[in-house]
C-alpha cells in the first residue's frame, strides 16, 4: 500500500534531522574547515545522494545551522512582564540556551570569526536581517524603558557580554561558575537577587582552566 502523502513528509523530515544532527556532531568534532560531506554522510548512515539533495555543499548544512541558532536568539522575542523581569530573562534564557546547545554554539562562533567562513554566517545574517533587527529592538526597548541614556549600546555591551560568557561555556564546559556569573550580572543591573538557581552546573571555581 502507497505512502500516504503525510507519511514521506514526515520520513522527509526526519532524514533532514538525521543528517543535520550528524553534521552538527561532525563539526563539532572536527571542526568545520577538517569535516567533509563523507564525513557526515557516514555518521548520518546515509548515502551521499540523501544529503547532497537536501544540502548541496557543506556550507548549506553550516548555513542551516546558523539559521537555526539565530532563531534561537530570537526567542527572547517572546518574554512578558515589565522590563526588569525581561532584562532577567533575557539573562537568563541565553545562559540556559548556551548551557544546552553547546555544539552550536562552538560552531556559530567558530563560523562567525574564521575568514574562511565569516561570509557564510554574514549571509545568513542578512538573510534573517528583519528578525535580527527586532531582536536588537526588543532589548533596546527593555533599556529605554529602564532610563538608559543610549539604549542602543545598552544593548550591544549586553549581547556583547552574554556572547562572551558563552565562548567562555564553550572552552570551560561543565566548569564555569554559571550561577555566580549570573547573579553578578543581575547585580550589575540592578535586578532583584533571583530566587533560585539555574539547573546548570556551575561548580565553585577559583580559576577556569581547561581540561
Amino acid at each position: 500500500m502507497p505512502r500516504s502523502v503525510s507519511t514521506n513528509r514526515e520520513l522527509r523530515e526526519k532524514s533532514r534531522e538525521r543528517i543535520l544532527a550528524a553534521a552538527l556532531e561532525v563539526f563539532a568534532e572536527k571542526g568545520y574547515e577538517a569535516a567533509s560531506i563523507s564525513d557526515v554522510t557516514e555518521r548520518a548512515a546515509v548515502s551521499r545522494g540523501l544529503v547532497t539533495y537536501y544540502f548541496t555543499s557543506k556550507q548549506r548544512l553550516a548555513a542551516e545551522l546558523l539559521d537555526r541558532w539565530l532563531d534561537g536568539i530570537g526567542g527572547i522575542l517572546g518574554l512578558q512582564g515589565s522590563a526588569d523581569e525581561r532584562l532577567a530573562g533575557i539573562i537568563d534564557g541565553s545562559l540556559m540556551a548556551a548551557a544546552a546547545t553547546l555544539p552550536v554554539q562552538r560552531l556559530a562562533i567558530t563560523l562567525m570569526m574564521l575568514p574562511t567562513t565569516h561570509p557564510i554566517f554574514a549571509d545568513v545574517e542578512a538573510q534573517k536581517a528583519g528578525r535580527v533587527r527586532e531582536m536588537e529592538d526588543a532589548i533596546r526597548s527593555i533599556f529605554a524603558e529602564r532610563g538608559a541614556a543610549e539604549p542602543a549600546v545598552e544593548e550591544m555591551l549586553l549581547r556583547a557580554t552574554l556572547e562572551g560568557v558563552t565562548v567562555k561555556m564553550a572552552i570551560y564546559p561543565g566548569t564555569f561558575p554559571v550561577e555566580a556569573i549570573r547573579r553578578r550580572l543581575h547585580a550589575s543591573y540592578n535586578l532583584p537577587e533571583p530566587t533560585a538557581p539555574l539547573p546548570i552546573p556551575s561548580p565553585q571555581v577559583d580559576r577556569l582552566r581547561a581540561k
